[in-house]
């Protein structure tokens, strides 16, 4: 149990620094000095740029077993950066820099993190019970604290709870040891793992854009102030909260392999949904949102731990971080393309995103065969 809660700790620690600094904080103030659609592009390029780390460092790890050392070292280099981030706002070029640095080191951290997944029996729980705690970190943070932080003391005091949360899992949670030499190119000719990859890609092409575009969305598309922007963002985190511990006893129960597809309903229905809603009802849809960001959460990293060795976990999840780092990168340039297309239309071109979900029910389907 106390590895259990180790883990999910640093769940919530992650999930309060992506609600705070990520999704809202941030972008809040960096869209103050630059075009929306010029960060989106950035902060996508960002992630495209922790694609390229991400897989020949996973490599080293499942070769040489240096999963927890990894998990350490990009910790705690997110952490250094995001304090950092409140002592040079006076020059915007510099602390976005420094932002995109620390996004990109935060996803190394998250590769193998997830890796350390692997050690548990009860993977389902486990990841359920991480995204749980960490959507109520972030709910608490958003509905209590939000409006008590300001820029820029809040990316060193987020950074800080980041780090403190973090601190049972780097000194109490194993460093997988197993071991094995991996050829990159046989991965690659795997067709079953590449169209999984593919299926998950659709959902993270959704779940990522939603993440860094909420706040602004919600402020250009209803008028929203600060403080009930908050609130939509924080009702989402309780959502992810409900859907974390169901998912994942779920997962344990009925297998990722069957409640996975689920995504692909829960995406479409929210997208539509997120279209059709009047400005009285956003509360639901923030749920709604945070339902299937905790179903994708929960059930896509034990999927690849069901359905492939656990000698190549960190390779696996390098793979799942790629399809969030491409979908960071496609999904905000083609956010940012819907923008231009609709003359700025916010809701409709968040409509458009449905094609994502779309598509890869069949990327799904044929891994299956």
């Amino acid at each position: 149990m106390r590895r259990v809660l180790s883990f999910a700790l640093y769940d919530t620690g992650e999930t309060i620094l992506g609600a705070i600094v990520f999704s809202t904080f941030y972008p809040l103030y960096i869209t103050k000095h630059i075009d929306p659609k010029l960060y989106s592009t950035l902060y996508g390029f960002a992630f495209f740029l922790s694609f390229l780390m991400a897989v020949p460092l996973a490599k080293l790890a499942d070769s040489r077993a240096y999963r927890k050392r990894f998990f350490v070292l990009f910790t705690l280099l997110t952490s250094v950066l995001g304090i950092l981030l409140s002592f040079n706002l006076h020059m915007p070029a510099l602390n976005l820099f420094l932002y995109l640095l620390m996004a990109v080191f935060h996803q190394q951290a998250m590769v193998f993190y997830n890796s350390l997944l692997g050690g548990f029996e009860s993977k389902g729980t486990t990841s359920g019970v991480g995204v749980a705690f960490g959507y109520l970190g972030s709910a608490l943070s958003l509905l209590l604290l939000a409006e008590f932080f300001k820029v820029p003391e809040v990316f060193y005091q987020t950074a800080l709870i980041f780090l403190f949360l973090s601190l049972p899992a780097i000194f109490s949670l194993p460093n997988p040891p197993q071991k094995t030499t991996i050829s990159l190119r046989k991965e690659l000719e795997d067709r079953r793992f590449l169209l999984l990859v593919l299926a998950i890609l659709s959902l993270t092409e959704v779940a990522n854009t939603l993440i860094a575009m909420m706040g602004i969305y919600l402020k250009h598309a209803y008028g929203l102030e600060d403080r009930e922007i908050y609130k939509v963002i924080g009702l989402s985190a309780l959502g992810g909260v409900f859907g974390g511990l169901l998912f994942g006893k779920l997962t344990d129960k009925l297998k990722a392999r069957r409640l996975f597809p689920l995504g692909f309903v829960l995406w479409s229905l929210f997208l539509i949904v997120l279209y059709l809603t009047p400005r009285e009802l956003l509360l639901f849809v923030g749920f709604l949102g945070g339902l299937s960001l905790s179903h994708l959460w929960t059930t896509s990293r034990v999927l690849l731990l069901e359905l492939f060795p656990l000698e190549t976990v960190s390779l696996r999840m390098s793979f799942l971080s790629l399809s969030e780092r491409i979908a960071s990168t496609t999904g905000l340039w083609v956010w940012s393309l819907f923008m231009l297309l609709t003359g700025n239309d916010y809701k409709f071109s968040a409509l458009l995103m449905v094609v994502f979900p779309v598509v890869g029910i069949f990327f799904y389907l044929f891994s299956r065969r």
